[in-house]
Protein backbone atom coordinates (compact mmCIF):
# COMPACT_ATOMS: atom_id res chain seq x y z
CA UNK A 1 0.00 0.00 0.00
CA UNK A 2 1.47 3.45 -0.69
CA UNK A 3 0.46 7.07 0.37
CA UNK A 4 0.78 10.42 -1.79
CA UNK A 5 2.24 12.67 0.81
CA UNK A 6 1.73 15.68 -1.41
CA UNK A 7 -0.82 16.29 -3.72
CA UNK A 8 -3.51 19.26 -4.77
CA UNK A 9 -6.69 17.61 -5.17
CA UNK A 10 -8.67 20.87 -4.62
CA UNK A 11 -6.51 22.22 -8.09
CA UNK A 12 -8.96 23.53 -11.15
CA UNK A 13 -6.99 20.25 -13.07
CA UNK A 14 -9.27 17.74 -11.41
CA UNK A 15 -12.69 19.28 -10.77
CA UNK A 16 -14.07 17.30 -13.97
CA UNK A 17 -13.13 14.54 -12.65
CA UNK A 18 -12.32 13.96 -8.99
CA UNK A 19 -14.05 10.20 -8.41
CA UNK A 20 -12.30 9.36 -11.18
CA UNK A 21 -8.95 10.70 -9.86
CA UNK A 22 -9.57 8.91 -6.59
CA UNK A 23 -10.84 5.42 -8.56
CA UNK A 24 -7.55 5.72 -10.14
CA UNK A 25 -5.63 5.85 -7.00
CA UNK A 26 -7.33 3.22 -5.15
CA UNK A 27 -7.07 0.62 -7.81
CA UNK A 28 -3.39 1.70 -8.06
CA UNK A 29 -3.02 0.83 -4.22
CA UNK A 30 -3.00 4.16 -3.15
CA UNK A 31 -4.62 3.85 0.55
CA UNK A 32 -4.10 7.61 1.79
CA UNK A 33 -3.56 10.87 -0.22
CA UNK A 34 -2.73 14.27 1.42
CA UNK A 35 -3.89 17.35 -0.03
CA UNK A 36 -2.14 20.51 0.41
CA UNK A 37 -3.18 24.12 1.16
CA UNK A 38 -1.45 27.00 -0.63
CA UNK A 39 -3.98 30.36 -0.12
CA UNK A 40 -5.89 30.82 3.01
CA UNK A 41 -8.44 32.32 0.71
CA UNK A 42 -8.87 28.81 -0.85
CA UNK A 43 -8.87 26.73 1.86
CA UNK A 44 -12.24 26.30 2.15
CA UNK A 45 -11.69 24.28 -1.00
CA UNK A 46 -8.94 22.41 0.11
CA UNK A 47 -11.03 21.24 3.73
CA UNK A 48 -13.88 20.19 1.54
CA UNK A 49 -12.42 17.55 -0.54
CA UNK A 50 -10.83 16.16 2.73
CA UNK A 51 -14.41 16.29 3.79
CA UNK A 52 -15.72 14.55 1.20
CA UNK A 53 -13.78 11.68 0.55
CA UNK A 54 -12.99 9.35 3.86
CA UNK A 55 -9.52 8.86 2.45
CA UNK A 56 -8.54 12.30 1.45
CA UNK A 57 -6.79 14.30 4.67
CA UNK A 58 -5.27 17.38 4.34
CA UNK A 59 -3.01 20.83 5.69
CA UNK A 60 -3.53 24.64 5.60
CA UNK A 61 -0.66 27.41 4.82
CA UNK A 62 0.82 29.34 2.52
CA UNK A 63 2.87 29.09 -0.26
CA UNK A 64 6.11 30.86 -0.52
CA UNK A 65 4.55 32.24 -3.99
CA UNK A 66 1.73 33.92 -2.46
CA UNK A 67 3.47 35.64 1.02
CA UNK A 68 3.19 39.09 -0.72
CA UNK A 69 -0.48 38.30 0.20
CA UNK A 70 -0.22 37.35 3.87
CA UNK A 71 1.49 39.93 5.28
CA UNK A 72 -0.65 39.88 8.46
CA UNK A 73 -0.96 35.98 8.80
CA UNK A 74 0.36 34.30 11.98
CA UNK A 75 0.80 31.54 13.75
CA UNK A 76 -2.95 32.33 15.29
CA UNK A 77 -4.54 32.71 12.27
CA UNK A 78 -3.16 29.32 11.18
CA UNK A 79 -3.85 27.67 14.24
CA UNK A 80 -7.36 28.67 13.87
CA UNK A 81 -8.06 25.77 11.52
CA UNK A 82 -5.71 22.84 13.22
CA UNK A 83 -8.63 21.60 15.54
CA UNK A 84 -10.60 20.12 12.55
CA UNK A 85 -9.70 16.04 12.51
CA UNK A 86 -9.21 16.32 8.92
CA UNK A 87 -6.53 19.23 9.33
CA UNK A 88 -3.20 17.08 9.72
CA UNK A 89 -0.63 19.95 8.92
CA UNK A 90 0.41 22.66 8.44
CA UNK A 91 1.71 24.48 5.08
CA UNK A 92 2.90 24.11 2.43
CA UNK A 93 5.25 26.81 3.23
CA UNK A 94 8.95 27.82 3.17
CA UNK A 95 11.18 29.60 0.29
CA UNK A 96 11.48 30.04 -3.45
CA UNK A 97 13.98 32.09 -4.51
CA UNK A 98 14.28 30.56 -8.07
CA UNK A 99 10.71 32.16 -9.48
CA UNK A 100 10.56 34.71 -6.42
CA UNK A 101 7.40 35.57 -7.02
CA UNK A 102 7.03 36.65 -3.39
CA UNK A 103 9.27 39.45 -1.77
CA UNK A 104 11.78 37.39 -0.09
CA UNK A 105 11.64 38.62 3.44
CA UNK A 106 7.87 38.40 3.04
CA UNK A 107 8.46 35.00 2.35
CA UNK A 108 10.74 34.41 5.41
CA UNK A 109 8.04 36.29 7.94
CA UNK A 110 5.50 33.73 6.67
CA UNK A 111 7.63 30.87 6.81
CA UNK A 112 8.33 31.70 10.59
CA UNK A 113 4.72 32.19 11.06
CA UNK A 114 4.58 28.81 10.26
CA UNK A 115 7.29 27.17 12.50
CA UNK A 116 5.37 28.82 15.27
CA UNK A 117 2.02 27.28 13.98
CA UNK A 118 3.83 23.48 13.85
CA UNK A 119 5.97 24.51 17.31
CA UNK A 120 2.76 25.31 19.28
CA UNK A 121 0.26 22.67 17.56
CA UNK A 122 2.85 19.97 17.07
CA UNK A 123 1.54 18.97 13.62
CA UNK A 124 4.40 18.46 11.06
CA UNK A 125 5.62 21.30 8.91
CA UNK A 126 5.57 20.84 4.87
CA UNK A 127 8.53 22.81 3.61
CA UNK A 128 8.77 24.17 -0.17
CA UNK A 129 12.31 25.05 -1.22
CA UNK A 130 13.79 25.71 -3.91
CA UNK A 131 16.92 27.58 -4.84
CA UNK A 132 17.02 28.69 -0.87
CA UNK A 133 19.40 25.77 0.52
CA UNK A 134 21.06 28.25 2.91
CA UNK A 135 18.58 30.34 4.31
CA UNK A 136 16.49 27.75 4.57
CA UNK A 137 19.23 25.81 6.74
CA UNK A 138 19.52 29.16 9.21
CA UNK A 139 16.30 29.14 9.57
CA UNK A 140 15.47 25.33 10.22
CA UNK A 141 18.80 25.44 13.02
CA UNK A 142 18.13 28.37 14.43
CA UNK A 143 14.35 27.89 15.13
CA UNK A 144 14.95 23.93 16.02
CA UNK A 145 17.03 25.41 18.86
CA UNK A 146 14.25 27.57 20.17
CA UNK A 147 12.05 24.67 20.44
CA UNK A 148 11.01 21.14 18.96
CA UNK A 149 8.71 20.97 15.59
CA UNK A 150 8.29 18.00 13.02
CA UNK A 151 8.83 18.94 9.61
CA UNK A 152 9.68 17.95 6.01
CA UNK A 153 11.00 18.97 2.76
CA UNK A 154 8.82 18.01 0.21
CA UNK A 155 9.45 17.13 -3.54
CA UNK A 156 12.99 17.72 -2.76
CA UNK A 157 15.66 19.29 -5.81
CA UNK A 158 18.21 20.73 -2.80
CA UNK A 159 21.68 19.78 -2.52
CA UNK A 160 22.38 16.89 -0.58
CA UNK A 161 23.50 18.68 2.61
CA UNK A 162 20.46 20.11 3.20
CA UNK A 163 18.81 16.85 3.24
CA UNK A 164 21.54 15.09 5.50
CA UNK A 165 20.86 18.78 7.72
CA UNK A 166 17.15 17.81 7.72
CA UNK A 167 16.98 14.14 8.92
CA UNK A 168 19.98 15.13 11.30
CA UNK A 169 17.63 17.35 12.76
CA UNK A 170 14.61 14.66 13.08
CA UNK A 171 13.01 15.82 9.30
CA UNK A 172 11.96 13.95 6.73
CA UNK A 173 12.35 13.92 3.34
CA UNK A 174 10.09 13.93 0.55
CA UNK A 175 10.66 12.23 -3.43
CA UNK A 176 8.33 13.19 -6.10
CA UNK A 177 8.23 12.21 -10.22
CA UNK A 178 11.48 14.43 -10.32
CA UNK A 179 13.22 11.76 -9.03
CA UNK A 180 12.47 9.60 -12.15
CA UNK A 181 13.94 12.42 -14.68
CA UNK A 182 17.17 11.37 -16.68
CA UNK A 183 19.21 14.62 -15.38
CA UNK A 184 18.03 14.23 -11.86
CA UNK A 185 20.95 12.53 -10.83
CA UNK A 186 21.85 14.12 -7.36
CA UNK A 187 18.36 13.77 -6.44
CA UNK A 188 18.69 10.28 -7.00
CA UNK A 189 22.23 10.01 -5.90
CA UNK A 190 20.43 11.87 -2.33
CA UNK A 191 17.46 9.57 -2.22
CA UNK A 192 19.50 6.75 -2.39
CA UNK A 193 21.95 7.37 0.64
CA UNK A 194 19.28 8.97 3.02
CA UNK A 195 17.63 6.51 5.59
CA UNK A 196 14.66 4.83 4.51
CA UNK A 197 13.34 5.50 7.86
CA UNK A 198 13.56 9.60 6.57
CA UNK A 199 11.68 8.99 3.43
CA UNK A 200 8.22 9.87 2.03
CA UNK A 201 6.86 9.66 -1.55
CA UNK A 202 4.29 12.31 -3.50
CA UNK A 203 3.21 13.68 -6.74
CA UNK A 204 2.74 17.08 -6.20
CA UNK A 205 -0.21 16.75 -8.30
CA UNK A 206 -0.99 18.02 -11.12
CA UNK A 207 2.23 18.78 -11.49
CA UNK A 208 5.63 16.66 -12.03
CA UNK A 209 4.22 13.52 -13.77
CA UNK A 210 6.50 10.57 -13.31
CA UNK A 211 8.48 8.51 -15.96
CA UNK A 212 6.54 7.58 -18.07
CA UNK A 213 3.83 9.50 -17.61
CA UNK A 214 5.81 12.71 -18.04
CA UNK A 215 4.12 15.84 -19.28
CA UNK A 216 0.64 14.25 -18.23
CA UNK A 217 -1.26 15.75 -15.68
CA UNK A 218 -0.47 14.37 -12.79
CA UNK A 219 -2.46 12.30 -10.15
CA UNK A 220 -2.73 10.37 -7.15
CA UNK A 221 -2.22 6.83 -8.68
CA UNK A 222 1.08 7.83 -10.63
CA UNK A 223 2.86 7.85 -7.48
CA UNK A 224 3.82 4.15 -7.93
CA UNK A 225 5.88 4.79 -10.72
CA UNK A 226 7.93 7.10 -8.62
CA UNK A 227 7.81 4.42 -5.83
CA UNK A 228 8.52 1.65 -7.64
CA UNK A 229 12.05 4.18 -8.90
CA UNK A 230 12.84 4.69 -5.53
CA UNK A 231 12.77 0.83 -4.60
CA UNK A 232 14.96 0.03 -7.36
CA UNK A 233 17.41 3.00 -6.43
CA UNK A 234 17.70 1.84 -3.31
CA UNK A 235 17.73 -1.78 -4.10
CA UNK A 236 15.11 -3.40 -2.63
CA UNK A 237 11.61 -4.98 -3.27
CA UNK A 238 8.74 -2.59 -4.02
CA UNK A 239 6.75 -4.17 -1.36
CA UNK A 240 9.42 -2.95 1.14
CA UNK A 241 9.04 0.29 0.17
CA UNK A 242 5.55 0.71 0.04
CA UNK A 243 5.78 -0.57 3.59
CA UNK A 244 8.60 1.73 4.70
CA UNK A 245 6.91 4.74 3.33
CA UNK A 246 3.39 4.18 4.78
CA UNK A 247 4.91 3.77 8.33
CA UNK A 248 6.87 6.82 8.13
CA UNK A 249 3.89 8.68 6.76
CA UNK A 250 2.10 7.12 9.93
CA UNK A 251 4.58 7.71 12.28
CA UNK A 252 5.15 11.59 11.18
CA UNK A 253 1.63 12.70 10.32
CA UNK A 254 0.47 10.75 13.87
CA UNK A 255 -3.35 12.73 13.64
CA UNK A 256 -3.99 10.79 10.65
CA UNK A 257 -5.87 6.97 12.03
CA UNK A 258 -4.01 4.30 11.35
CA UNK A 259 -7.18 2.46 10.86
CA UNK A 260 -7.83 5.25 7.62
CA UNK A 261 -5.17 4.06 5.74
CA UNK A 262 -6.42 1.82 3.52
CA UNK A 263 -9.89 1.33 4.26
CA UNK A 264 -11.17 2.22 0.72
CA UNK A 265 -9.33 -0.17 -0.50
CA UNK A 266 -10.86 -2.90 1.05
CA UNK A 267 -14.35 -1.44 0.63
Amino acid sequence: MLIDSHCHLDFPDFAADLDGVLARARNANVGLMLSIGTRLDKFAGVLAVAERYPDVYCTVGIHPHEADDAVDVDAAKLLSFCDHPKVVGIGETGLDYYYDHSDREAQKRCFLAHIQAARISGLPLVIHTRDADEDTAEILQAEMEKGPFKALLHCFTSGQKLAELAVGLGMMVSFSGILTFKNATAVQATAAALPLESILVETDAPYLAPVPKRGKTNEPSYVSFTADYLAKLRGIGAAELQAATTENFLRFFSKVPRQAVGAQLAA
